[in-house]
């Protein structure tokens, strides 16, 4: 017992749950629609509001609040309905088609019209550079060309890129050279493939990088929403958490695209296993179905 308010929020699609617990203890489920602008701008701290007993023109106490952790669909959604941003791939020269080629993996073998699933980017650069993988540098990143082809991204108004260069994960200096050219160009978002996922695979590492700068700033805005309703500063000492896809919490600022597809989803399973554990069961069924 902290003598403060605790909520665990629940931000789906259609609808959003919301368990509040007050500080004599007390817990109060709560339920409302996850889109009602005539009503509230977010549900989830709508839900805060009503379960503190605040009107609209009342600021939220952040100093009673101890901690506030959600699950969210927001990336799934965005995801699912092709809504993340605008973001460029690029990568070392020769694999423009990597990521689309794949593993070539057909799900029906004898079937005569393959349909592949549609890319997340909007457009790719090759980037003439070659690392082998002993570490051996093959061609140097050749800067002027990178960073024209990159200019060029920016003035068609994508501010997202993802690098993902061959051999990166173990020798990132050449992505390293890319990050800066980025910066000093000034991409608000910029996923590398050696820090987003440090994998041998080239595709898989790949698919994640992408992944991260196309949801990463959907999910970012969406916690400055909720850190401005809130009006928490970096000095509150009220936890802000985020449910990841592996059912594990991270702070708001550190949630990223990549761990955030299955934040919603995860919540339920992490659920039944606490719930049906602490009603003597090793076994169980979980149903969770979503209003989406």
């Amino acid at each position: 017992m902290t003598g403060l308010w605790d909520f665990w929020i629940d931000r789906g699609g259609t609808f959003t749950d919301i368990i509040g617990r007050s500080p004599d203890g007390r817990m109060t489920p709560h339920k409302l629609l996850s889109e009602n602008p005539e009503a509230y701008n977010d549900a989830a701290i709508q839900g805060i509001r009503d379960l503190m007993g605040l009107s609209a023109d009342m600021a939220i106490p952040t100093a009673e609040i101890a901690s506030i952790k959600m699950g969210t669909t927001v990336a799934t959604n965005a995801l699912l309905e092709r809504k993340g941003e605008k973001t460029a791939f690029i990568t070392t020269a020769g694999f423009r088609d990597a990521l689309r080629i794949a593993y070539q993996a057909r799900a029906d073998i004898f079937a005569k019209n393959i349909q592949k699933p549609e890319q997340l980017y909007a457009a790719v650069v090759e980037v003439d550079e070659r690392v082998r993988a002993d570490g051996q540098i093959e061609t140097a990143v050749d800067e002027a060309a990178a960073r024209q082809a990159m200019q060029k991204l920016f003035d068609k108004g994508i501010r997202s890129v993802a690098i993902v260069l061959m051999h990166a994960y173990a020798f990132p200096d050449h992505e390293l050279q890319l990050v800066r050219l980025a910066e000093q160009i000034g991409f608000t978002q910029i996923s590398a493939s050696h820090k987003t996922s440090p994998l041998v695979k080239f595709v898989g590492r790949g698919d994640t990088t992408i992944v991260d700068a196309y949801l990463s700033p959907i999910l970012a805005r969406y916690v400055e929403q909720v850190e401005s309703a809130l009006g928490l500063g970096p000095d509150d000492s009220t936890q802000l958490m985020f449910m990841m896809s592996n059912g594990g919490l991270t702070s708001a600022r550190l949630f990223q695209g990549k761990d955030a597809i299955l934040s919603g989803p995860a919540g339920g399973v992490v659920g039944a296993v606490a719930t049906s554990k602490l009603a003597g069961f090793e076994s169980l069924i979980g149903f969770d179905m979503g209003g989406t």
